[in-house]
């Protein structure tokens, strides 16, 4: 027990030292974005080493893509936290819609998400960060959905990959100022096409 003590404690120092990297980076890219934002003044924000944080991560991209992903899971927590098998498809997804636009007024997350990250990592990188967090509770849903006798025969992934656009483009709108009230009432539009489409809409 006495050998364990010390190593529990240094893994609770490396996990604080990463979180407060992370917790540095992700104010820091936020306010000055990716761009202006260097490894020094992470290291400083964070009051670490710069040894420190090239001990948790290789670069700048790395420290960024650790930001996202965590920004990434604090909005898939939120959107579980509202939604359930045992509500109907369409409740379930207008619940986690709004989850998912509340979530996304967070300071600056709409940016980190949307613009930033999309440029610095690439369209590839940021839909496995999204398919390893919140994507996958879209295309859960969408599974529901189709069990539930929704969806007619369309195909799940396609319409989660659209699904996951319209969703991303009403929350870069919100965190403009646009009105909430009136992409809800789009998405819920959009969402009884998808989950009662017409017979020209249905696959045969």
């Amino acid at each position: 027990m006495q050998d364990e003590s010390p190593r529990r404690t240094q893994a609770q120092r490396r996990a604080e030292t990463r979180r407060a990297l992370i917790a540095a980076a992700r104010t820091l890219f936020a306010e000055k974005g990716y761009a202006d934002t260097g490894t020094a003044d992470i290291v400083k924000a964070a009051s670490v080493t710069r040894g420190a944080l090239y001990h948790h991560f290789t670069d700048k991209a790395e420290v960024f893509r650790a930001v996202l992903y965590e920004e990434a899971e604090a909005i898939a927590d939120e959107i579980t936290q509202v939604t359930s098998t045992e509500q109907s498809p369409e409740d379930a997804f207008m619940d986690g819609a709004r989850a998912y636009f509340s979530a996304m007024t967070a300071p600056g997350r709409a940016r980190l998400l949307l613009l930033e990250g999309p440029s610095v990592l690439g369209v590839d990188a940021m839909r496995e960060i999204d398919r390893a967090t919140g994507g996958q509770t879209l295309v859960d849903g969408l599974r529901h959905a189709q069990s539930a006798g929704a969806l007619h025969g369309l195909p799940v992934e396609a319409m989660a990959d659209l699904l996951s656009a319209a969703f991303d483009r009403a929350a870069l709108a919100i965190a403009r100022n646009a009105p909430e009230k009136d992409y809800e009432a789009a998405i819920r539009a959009l969402l009884t096409g998808i989950l009662h489409p017409g017979p020209a809409t249905a696959q045969t």
